[in-house]
């Protein structure tokens, strides 16, 4: 089949033969409140560098703006700023609320939304809905400072900001006429009854790495201060040293202003400025009225083009630029047909790649979906060493940052194109949610997912005792360990989308794996029980305590998803051992001493360390976490949560072939069952053969299945209309209550936000519906039944007197998550709850945002809005072309 031109240039970058992803959406969409930015005594972020600072302070390690594009490197930036002529503040970037503010931790305040990108960033489009009045700074800060947990959160929307269609439809769309030829249209639609002036600034700017005082600049470039200047009405120059030469054409506009990216230390600190030209220079000129804030010599380290437009009802401004490394001569004669033509290439793209079986409800939330992956993008840098150390040009940093925030993370130099879960909420990589995002960037560029993986074992990101990092505000948190499951799906996907599999890259990243898992085994397994600590690990306040302190009770928790993750873990190292070893024996010992590892596992789970208590309660028949209190008391944790599902994700099936192809491998498998059945009698038994006579590894044995099952598909518990709830809803009734001495713990079904405060109270794992635990869940579903097949059938729902397959329960959870995007009968989005404006309003309906979790009641979206991370795998659950990886 003759591959689209999108592929075709894919396979080049692939090849080296040309880099058509230089230049991306590599701006954060907010670098301020960030701990890389954070240079205070006793790390707080938040407040060292605001909002407020944002527009006038210059960030040291990336950037951010509003629908903006960088080089990879981002030395040179483009974004575009706003101003309605009311605004009290120029719109360069989006507002949100810090950690401190929101009633339900940090939230942005804005309204915009992915379209549509490609993996080249040949076509991007994106929309940002621009209120025509005054924008509610002060009335968002205020009312969600009155609000607590218990209320909901104060968002833009009910500002009544948008009422009688008093905004303007903002869309940026990006074509590339080459690698590094850039097109660039922005059209401004009023759909208000009444004219409306608005004043475009699309923005060109180097980041600044001239002012750090280094005599070498990032990467070993030569440190010298870039300069752009206007070279005639319509053309600007941007000179760097590393970079050359660009220019920015500009399609009849109204005027240039000029400025230098440098903070204006008189407006923050009150010390007087080293040039009168700093950053919020086009601030102050438009909405301050100085207009000696910017360089009337026409030249600086920022620029912007001026459109000022009053647009008369239902019209539509439109502007058009072109962002190039070399001149032309007549830069728009070919605009419209470029454009045309990258955009048809992006339906070609997604055509191939969607085929005829989804409806177009579907396809448009794939497509959707995926448009948000490739959004969030960013460049993230972060040198740790350097930044406790401070720059030679800035005064030193507090001495204590030495024994603070990820000071034994020294080693840690990260600068690369990452994927981000959120680029407002959440601008900075998060291990475990980057491993999920690496199936739905599968489908679409499998080498940057494996890019992705990669970096994680990089010897500048992993640190030196095997721990990955986990995120900025803390790299030694813990995550669940997701990693080798993430690589042997993307292998497959990989395989199966390009027709080869990448044994270099499954191979590669196995060892560093290997490391990994044996920091895992000696860091988490304190006692030597094969019983794991674990600590949170990513959900956050699922536990009636904070496991990542030291308890408030004193002693320690035996996790049950601590353990099971190591199980998974096992299997995930098995089963890539396994593949290696197709082509290399040696591998096959390695199996085995995973298979090993999670024998001990599944045996210590139902029998600690010998000691007579288990994980698994036989009369409940659920797994639960086991408080060791300081009078060696032991207390099973009932709360029924996915702390208990998760042993249902350690399952592999192994087929015959592979079996016969590895005879030392099977021997030794063999050999525990015969030799040490003490291990293997509590999970499912590897010598009764299954369908296809495949063979099962597994935790729970078919009659503990079935037990987990029927509380996971009964809908008076875990099942939702709209997928599996992290806290059974049994426990809205009948809370769990524990008392301890003079202290009292309690734990809740709450459908939507948290009502307390713990982990920041921007997340809630005590109800609501998370996509990465759901499409795990579904994946070992069809990994049981491809052992079980049809002999096996659950009642779904429980008490429905509804037979079904593991691998229909499997579809039917797949359904059910698909349908929070996809319009009910009625045309309401269930995502969308009761924000009537995207269930009634045509401007607004067909727009679909990629929450961060759901309510567990009626499916609303609920976090971060734009974390299309690990929710983007929404777009693997409706690709129907690909088989399952086994």
């Amino acid at each position: 089949m003759e591959h689209s031109v999108e592929r075709k240039r894919l396979l080049a970058y692939h090849e080296r033969k040309a880099n058509w992803k230089n230049w991306g959406p590599y701006l954060s969409e907010r670098a301020w409140g960030t701990v890389r930015e954070d240079y205070s005594a006793y790390g707080t972020a938040w407040d060292y560098l605001p909002h407020d600072h944002a527009r006038s302070r210059t960030y040291r390690w990336n950037e951010d703006g509003l629908a903006g594009i960088s080089d990879r490197f981002q030395y040179l930036c483009f974004a575009l700023a706003l101003w309605n002529g009311r605004d009290p503040i120029l719109k360069e970037r989006l507002f949100g609320l810090n950690g401190h503010e929101g009633n339900h931790g940090e939230d942005v305040k804005e309204q915009y939304f992915y379209l549509d990108n490609i993996p080249t960033h040949c076509y991007m489009k994106m929309l940002y809905k621009y209120p025509q009045r005054a924008y509610p700074y002060a009335e968002l800060v205020a009312e969600n400072g009155r609000r607590g947990f218990e209320d909901f959160e104060y968002e833009l929307l009910d500002s009544g900001i948008f009422e009688e269609n008093r905004y303007f439809d903002v869309l940026v769309e990006y074509a590339k006429a080459g690698e590094n030829d850039m097109l660039v249209r922005i059209s401004a639609t009023n759909h208000a009854a009444e004219p409306a002036p608005i004043t475009l600034l699309p923005t060109l700017w180097y980041r600044n790495t001239w002012s750090w005082g280094y005599p070498t600049g990032p990467m070993g470039d030569v440190t010298g201060k870039p300069n752009i200047k206007r070279l005639s009405n319509t053309v600007i120059e941007a000179t760097h040293t590393s970079q050359g030469k660009y220019f920015l054409f500009a399609d009849d506009p109204g005027g240039f202003l000029f400025t230098e990216n440098e903070t204006n230390n008189e407006r923050l600190f009150g010390v007087a400025n080293a040039s009168p030209f700093v950053k919020d220079a086009f601030h102050r000129y438009l909405i301050q009225d100085e207009k000696g804030a910017v360089n009337p010599d026409q030249e600086g380290t920022k620029t912007a083009v001026i459109y000022h437009n009053t647009v008369q009802p239902g019209e539509t401004y439109t502007v058009r630029l072109r962002l190039a490394d070399g001149d032309h001569a007549q830069p728009f004669s070919d605009f419209e047909a470029i454009f045309a033509e990258r955009l048809a290439e992006a339906d070609a793209f997604y055509g191939e790649l969607q085929g005829e079986s989804l409806t177009q409800e579907e396809k448009n939330v794939q497509r959707q979906a995926l448009a948000g992956m490739l959004w969030t993008k960013q460049m993230y840098y972060f040198d740790v060493n350097q930044w406790l150390d401070g720059d030679p040009g800035t005064p030193p940093p507090p001495d204590n940052r030495r024994q603070g925030r990820n000071h034994n993370w020294d080693h840690l130099n990260n600068f690369d194109i990452i994927s981000m879960p959120d680029k407002w909420e959440y601008p900075w990589y998060a291990a475990w949610d980057l491993a999920f995002h690496c199936l739905p960037l599968t489908l679409v560029d499998a080498d940057f997912a494996k890019r992705q993986l990669e970096l994680m074992g990089r010897v500048w990101y992993m640190h030196p005792n095997g721990q990955f990092p986990a995120y900025e505000w803390a790299f030694g948190d813990v995550n669940p360990p997701v990693h080798a499951w993430a690589t042997w799906q993307v292998y497959c996907m990989d395989g199966a989308l390009n027709g080869r599999l990448d044994r270099t890259f499954l191979e590669g990243i196995y060892h560093k794996l290997a490391l990994n898992f044996t920091w895992w085994v000696n860091r988490k397994d304190a006692d030597d029980r094969n019983i794991f600590q674990g600590g949170f690990l990513g959900l956050d306040n699922i536990s009636l305590f904070d496991r990542s302190a030291s308890l408030p009770t004193g002693g320690h928790i035996d996790q049950s998803d601590g353990t099971s993750w190591m199980g998974f873990y096992s299997l995930g190292m098995m089963k890539i051992a396994l593949e290696l070893a197709r082509e290399n024996p040696v591998y096959q010992n390695l199996a085995t001493k995973f298979y090993e590892h999670f024998l001990r596992i599944a045996h210590a789970m139902t029998n600690v360390g010998g000691k007579g208590f288990c994980l698994w309660d036989e009369e409940d028949g659920f797994f639960y976490d086991v408080l060791h209190l300081p009078d060696e008391s032991i207390l099973h944790l009932r709360v029924r949560s996915l702390v208990g599902l998760i042993p249902l994700l350690a399952v592999e099936t192994l087929e015959p072939e592979l079996l016969q192809a590895m005879p030392d491998f099977t021997r030794r498998m063999h050999w525990f069952t015969d030799k040490r059945p003490d291990l293997s009698g509590n999970m499912a038994s590897i010598d009764v053969p299954g369908t296809g006579k495949r063979i099962i590894t597994s935790i729970l044995t078919p009659e503990r299945l079935v037990r987990v099952l029927h509380y996971m598909l009964d809908e008076e518990e875990f099942l939702s209309p709209f997928g599996i709830r992290s806290i059974s809803k049994y426990h809205e009734q009948h809370p769990y209550i524990l008392h301890i001495g003079s202290e009292t713990f309690s734990i809740h079904y709450e459908p939507a936000e948290s009502r307390g405060g713990l982990f920041g109270g921007n997340s809630n794992w005590r109800g609501p519906i998370w996509f990465p635990i759901n499409y795990l869940i579904i994946e070992s579903l069809r990994e049981f039944h491809s052992y079980y097949g049809d002999q096996l059938k659950v009642e779904c729902p429980t008490g429905s007197g509804t037979m079904m397959t593991l691998e229909e329960v499997a579809q039917e959870l797949s359904r059910r998550l698909v349908q929070l995007f996809l319009p009910d009968d009625e045309g309401r989005r269930p995502v969308y709850g009761g924000l009537t404006q995207f269930h009634e309003d045509p401007l607004w309906r067909d727009y679909i945002l990629f929450y961060e979790y759901f309510n567990g009641d009626n499916g609303a979206g609920l976090g971060a809005s734009h974390q299309t991370g690990w929710t983007g795998l929404v777009a693997n659950l409706l690709q129907t072309t690909l088989e399952r990886p086994h």
